[in-house]
């Protein structure tokens, strides 16, 4: 038997399999069958073993230059390198969904492994969704998207991957993406354990929290890399063009941030359990929406990797039997969960709602706006485009109180609070916004970024004010001052950097927003001004790559007549594509890019003119500098031992069982 026949009976292994976790363990648990109950882990772990070995076999045959298998054929190349021929098994439509179903296998064998602390029905109950779910995307492959499809005659060589694709930055970028994607189905399996079980409460809240802080900073670097891939890859200087499929992806980013805030007052108050339930809900009928919409090729991108409508009603079925079975246990059950603690409108849960209410609010904009374009095509047959312009005019509205209240929230006081104490806290914090205001009125031009600028200050500020108060420095002693700071929970460090890495990302995209760029055509030895740089041309040459011909310029860029730096922006030719691509070089100082684009070239010999693409894009890497900020902050929560274990007994039903 040949690998990609193992690996497509790995596949069929793994959905029956899943098939079995999804019936049984729920069986079990219904019955209080402690034997059932027993097989849920045992069934995660196994299924994840079948599609490890699947996974690798498709990973063997690329590598191996098997074109026989239809999948490697289409994306590789004898001439490839060998990165790209492993990361290149998920750069194409099936081998992506075969590493969902590897990530989603994943997490169900996680849950069997690090939830032992929960309890046996409950436990059951999770793996078994889990189970479901897995066995829906494996049937999708299997049925739809099968990685080992065979053709014969094999050819000689393959097509080769898309040339956008074979760089590092978006090799490693679906891993981490789908890990963020599928995460939040651990979250969503809990949410409906608990709609079966009819019961919410803080143990719950407790075992939730750290999944969703996972997942939310593995979809947190996902994003961020991708934009960054965008960026210094796709050569027109911008970080985010409002692609459908980059809204897919933020549309999760922001119910799931909801949601972990929402986990947070479960966990401590007993209050929004209903609102965390619908949450967990959408989070992953979120991510779920935005792989339909990307593989059913209604939202087409770079990105995007299917247009075969095929494909997207296997998809919509499967939409349909998760989001909308889901939703109507939800709205059966939702009714008969405990109402929580109460709590005042000025408090810490308060504040926590009204963040739930904005970043859900600016989540709808976004949905409106990537999903008004199809809608009317479909329906009216006009072809219409929803771009920068829109988004930028509703969400940003939206995101000024966001971030004007963020800055409040983890200082208030739970149940009942007075605003006044709390910003009389927050006095220097309140200070060094309105100095960032004044800078930014008189250096920057627009009213959003002068807004940005000064609420991200004050978010920044206020992060470290909440941590200087609670380890009382300048109140205390040095040495009691660092005391407090060893005991200080990390959760507490973890919640205060996240806030801040928000910060800084907003300081770096105001700051974009006032870069400057040409386009000009010059000749070799010809100097350019921008920014107060003088960027000159000082040669173009050929260069060969492994599997292309790239073309590479030169440029010096001198401030004041001293060299700051080279830049050698390139085209590549990848001749079995047909395709040409634009590699772009960048300087930074993490202050601010200088960015070289080197475009097409006019005319033959000495008198060849050549295009360049300048930038100077102030703080640019402030954008992702701040999203690593943010996920570290959440590594830092669950790094916290109270954070990831440790969840509260739940509540005894006799005062003889409580005694």
């Amino acid at each position: 038997m040949g690998g990609p026949e193992l690996g497509n009976f790995a596949l069929a292994l793994a959905c029956c399999l899943a098939g079995a976790q999804a019936i049984l363990p729920l069986i079990g648990a219904q019955r209080r069958d402690a034997r059932l109950m027993a097989l849920a882990p045992a069934l995660a772990v196994g299924q994840l073993v079948a599609l490890a070995a699947s996974f690798l076999c498709l990973v063997g045959a690329a590598v191996s230059d098997d074109f026989s298998v239809q999948n490697v054929a289409d994306n590789s190349a004898v001439a490839k390198p060998l990165l790209y021929k492993i990361t290149g098994v998920w750069g194409n439509h099936e081998g992506s969904v075969l590493l969902w179903a590897l990530i989603l296998g994943l997490c169900g064998a996680a849950v069997a492994a690090f939830g032992r602390n929960l309890p046996s029905a409950l436990r059951a109950r999770v793996i078994a969704v889990l189970g479901g779910v897995s066995a829906g995307f494996q049937l999708f492959c299997l049925l739809t998207s099968n990685p080992f499809q065979r053709i014969w005659p094999a050819p000689m060589d393959g097509q080769g991957m898309n040339p956008l694709l074979q760089d590092p930055g978006l090799a490693f970028h679906p891993p981490i993406l789908y890990t963020g994607y599928v995460g939040f189905a651990v979250p969503f399996a809990f949410a409906i354990a608990a709609l079966i079980e009819g019961r919410v409460d803080a143990a719950w809240g407790r075992w939730v929290r750290p999944w969703a802080v996972a997942a939310w900073c593995f979809l947190t670097c996902g994003i961020a890399l991708g934009s960054w891939w965008s960026y210094y890859v796709l050569g027109w200087g911008g970080y985010w063009f409002w692609d459908p499929v980059e809204n897919a992806s933020l549309i999760p980013w922001l119910t799931g941030t909801a949601l972990v805030h929402s986990a947070i007052v479960v966990e401590k108050r007993e209050a929004l359990k209903i609102w965390t339930v619908l949450l967990a809900i959408g989070t992953f009928s979120f991510s779920l929406s935005g792989t339909f919409l990307v593989r059913s090729g209604i939202l087409n991108s770079v990105h995007a990797f299917a247009n075969d409508p095929a494909r997207g009603i296997f998809i919509l079925a499967l939409l349909a039997l998760v989001i909308g079975g889901s939703l109507a246990l939800f709205a059966v059950r939702a009714p008969m969960l405990t109402a929580g603690g109460l709590f005042a409108p000025v408090s810490r849960e308060g504040l926590l709602v009204l963040n739930n209410i904005l970043l859900c609010s600016i989540c709808a904009v976004v949905v409106t706006g990537t999903m008004y374009p199809p809608f009317m095509s479909l329906l009216f047959g006009k072809t219409i485009s929803v771009g920068k312009p829109f988004f930028d005019a509703t969400a940003a509205p939206l995101a000024i109180p966001l971030f004007a209240f963020m800055a409040i929230g983890p200082m208030a006081p739970w149940k009942r609070a007075a605003l006044w104490p709390v910003l009389r806290r927050l006095w220097w914090a309140a200070i060094a916004s309105l100095i960032a205001f004044a800078v930014a009125t008189f250096s920057m031009s627009g009213v959003l970024p002068v807004l940005a600028t000064g609420f991200a200050v004050w978010v920044i500020a206020a992060s470290i004010t909440d941590i200087t108060d609670r380890i009382g420095l300048f109140r205390l002693s040095p040495a009691q001052s660092l005391s407090r700071a060893r005991f200080l929970p990390r959760a507490a460090f973890g919640a205060a950097l996240a806030h801040a890495g928000a910060g800084i990302s907003v300081l770096g995209l105001a700051a974009m927003s006032q870069a400057q760029h040409r386009i000009v055509e010059v000749q070799t030895g010809t100097t350019e001004h921008l920014a107060g740089y003088d960027w000159t041309l000082r040669d173009v040459h050929d260069e060969p790559g492994p599997n292309y011909q790239a073309i590479v310029a030169t440029i010096d860029v001198r401030r004041h007549g001293h060299l700051v730096t080279t830049l050698r922006p390139s085209k590549r030719d990848f001749a079995s594509q047909h395709q040409t691509t634009t590699e772009v070089s960048i300087h930074t100082n993490l202050m601010s890019d200088l960015y070289g684009v080197l475009g097409d070239r006019h005319g033959s010999g000495a008198a060849a003119t050549y295009v360049l693409r300048l930038h100077y894009n102030p703080l640019a890497p402030w954008m992702w500098l701040g999203a690593l900020v943010m996920a570290i902050g959440g590594a830092l929560s669950l790094s916290d031992r109270r954070v990831r274990v440790g969840a509260p007994r739940r509540a005894r039903t006799t005062v003889a069982e409580a005694a």
